[in-house]
């Protein structure tokens, strides 16, 4: 029912990635007269929800006062029913950030040994893949536990949806070198380090900015201060550089003469930079799979966030998290816990 569009997008998604994948099922939660168009859909089902949190809604609104929202009741979802397994394997949202993030961590709670959830999503790089960066804002202030945390679970989700079982981790810093940056990037430099040398990560070191879009490393960890300005820069920069050919190949005969000879080039840069092909956040760290989708997402943006959501359900996500996060906080010397856990 989120994001700027609603159902107008959400179902056409939907439907679209029901034809391709013949294995999945849909819950499509949201006020039934939105959504009575897929009532009657092969392998899908609706939910009812009687309220629906908006996009400027204060995140205290969809906590405390929209109880029976559409945000919520997806998230619910994810929830085992008494003995039983949950309703659904993960939810994908349009909506409001903020609000999505704190309502699916009051309901869900924190995994295991992990103190805040980190909003992880990929980047192209120039080895026509992509490169997985977290935190993209969820969390400003970050202790070196934080981000040694991010790294085990930026591990764990590339290693289940990509198939990279050992994906190399860098940090984002100012320069390569460990005497550079912060105390507190110097202190998880440490600790991505010793848990390199245990083996419980694959990490490369500090990383700058431009190995981003290098593809140097699989995986990318800084605070989400820093994430959410490199992703919105990211995402401008992909912007004007598209809309800047498409005026230059306009403005005469000849340009347009150039325009075709170089149009299988330009048709490559433009799906290569396309953030539609890689849609889909991932809130790491919750008992539970919530991946954020871009809230102007169109049907095929919208259906990529649905396609890695299943892709990360199937291959075991949580699980894998699981699995790699204990041996890591087992290593932390005494006193190395960071201060919500200790709480």
């Amino acid at each position: 029912m989120g994001g700027d569009h609603g159902p107008a997008v959400t179902l056409p998604a939907c439907r679209a990635f029901l034809d391709k994948h013949p294995a999945a099922e849909l819950l499509l939660v949201g006020t039934e007269a939105a959504l009575a168009a897929a009532a009657a859909w092969p392998r899908c089902r609706v939910v009812a929800a009687s309220e629906v949190v908006a996009m400027d809604d204060p995140v205290e609104v969809a906590l405390r006062k929209k109880r029976d929202s559409s945000m919520r009741v997806a998230i619910a979802q994810l929830k085992p029913a008494g003995e039983g397994s949950p309703a659904a394997d993960a939810c994908v949202s349009a909506g409001n950030t903020g609000a999505l993030m704190a309502v699916a961590r009051y309901v869900l709670k924190t995994h295991e040994g992990i103190d805040r959830p980190a909003i992880a999503t990929v980047m192209p790089n120039r080895r026509d893949s992509f490169t997985t960066v977290l935190d993209l804002g969820a969390n400003v202030d970050c202790t070196p536990e934080h981000l040694l945390q991010f790294a085990v679970m930026g591990s764990a989700l590339v290693s289940a949806v990509d198939g990279k079982e050992e994906p190399t981790v860098g940090l984002l810093n100012i320069g390569e070198e460990a005497i550079k940056g912060s105390e507190t990037i110097k202190r998880a430099g440490e600790l991505l380090r010793a848990a390199g040398a245990a083996g419980h990560i694959n990490f490369f070191g500090n990383v700058e900015g431009n190995d981003i879009f290098k593809g140097t490393v699989d995986i990318v960890v800084c605070d989400g201060f820093v994430g959410n300005v490199l992703l919105k820069t990211s995402e401008g920069l992909a912007s004007m550089l598209t809309e800047f050919i498409r005026e230059e190949f306009t403005r005469s005969v000849w340009t347009k003469l150039a325009a075709l000879v170089a149009l299988p080039v330009l048709k490559h840069f433009k799906t290569r930079v396309d953030p539609r092909r890689y849609n889909g956040a991932a809130l790491l760290g919750l008992r539970g799979l919530v991946f954020k989708s871009h809230g102007s997402a169109d049907a095929y943006a919208f259906e990529s966030a649905l396609a890695r959501a299943y892709d990360a359900a199937r291959n075991r996500l949580l699980a894998r998290v699981h699995d790699r996060i204990g041996p890591v906080l087992a290593a932390l010397p005494s006193g190395a816990v960071a201060p919500e856990q200790a709480a």
